[in-house]
């Protein structure tokens, strides 16, 4: 393996981590911000990009990790080595409510693809790199963009879903409508494209968005049932403007609100 061989154990039910176990000389890279804790022996070290490639210069490391600013990570990621002689852990957290799903990339054919914000962590020695889509409709209403990020090598890779997680297994010629913001990610023989709902009273009065992203097996789809951006305009929504509650469920407004206690989010 070109990836070094991380063993792993997932804590938690809504607001989990992944606890990874290290081996002498071993590593784990991960994005910034994902880091809860580690045993007393790693060392941290912050790089361009995942690290993935050796000896391919200054240039190309500058390179390689400006293409992160096209997914809207940082320039760089941090990585964590075993130093010791003895095995020891290093754990990452997820970013809110959600579940944390292993990819295994040997399962998959060495590639598997995601949304941007939802890669975690990954065995030293994967490529996290960015996924271009050729459509120009997915592109404009895919909710992704045109820029996915993709997982390559041979190692194990942790992403986060938001919500409770489904795993479809599609075959081939079988299709999914999905909610375009609910992909987590998908396998590379996925055909992934976006379909308009179709209908005025849908279009003008559904509340679902113009578009569905359609997913055409043959391959595997990970989705979730609480996207973070669902989320954070449900939360935004929530806020009171002008410092004045919104009075949500009392015919009283502010009066209403004195009776039902504590409810001003």
């Amino acid at each position: 393996m070109t990836s070094h061989e991380i063993d792993y154990r997932i804590y938690g039910e809504e607001m989990q981590y992944v606890e990874i176990e290290l081996d002498p000389q071993e590593g784990v890279i991960a994005e910034s911000g994902s880091f809860m804790m580690m045993d007393d022996g790693i060392k941290m070290e912050t790089i361009f990009g995942d690290g993935s490639e050796k000896d391919t210069g200054f240039f190309g490391k500058i390179l390689g990790a400006g293409k992160r600013i096209l997914t809207g990570e940082s320039l760089f990621m941090t990585a964590f080595y075993n130093d010791l002689s003895g095995k020891r852990n290093v754990s990452f957290a997820s970013p809110y409510p959600g579940k944390i799903v292993p990819i295994d990339l040997t399962e998959y054919n060495g590639k598997f693809v995601c949304q941007k914000d939802a890669f975690l962590c990954a065995a030293k020695g994967v490529s996290v790199g960015i996924e271009f889509s050729k459509k120009l409709g997915r592109g404009l209403f895919g909710g992704e963009g045109f820029i996915m990020q993709k997982l390559e090598g041979d190692g194990m890779a942790f992403v986060h879903a938001g919500g409770t997680m489904a795993r479809k297994e599609l075959q081939a010629g079988e299709t999914l409508r999905v909610d375009t913001g609910c992909i987590v990610g998908f396998t590379q023989d996925i055909d992934y494209d976006i379909e308009f709902v179709g209908g005025i009273k849908n279009t003008v009065f559904g509340g679902e968005g113009l578009f569905f992203a359609k997913l055409r097996g043959p391959g595997v789809v990970y989705v979730q049932s609480l996207p973070f951006s669902r989320l954070a305009g449900r939360i935004v929504s929530s806020i009171p403007r002008g410092g004045n509650s919104k009075g949500e469920g009392s015919i009283l407004g502010g009066l209403g609100d004195l009776l039902d206690g504590d409810n001003r989010f």
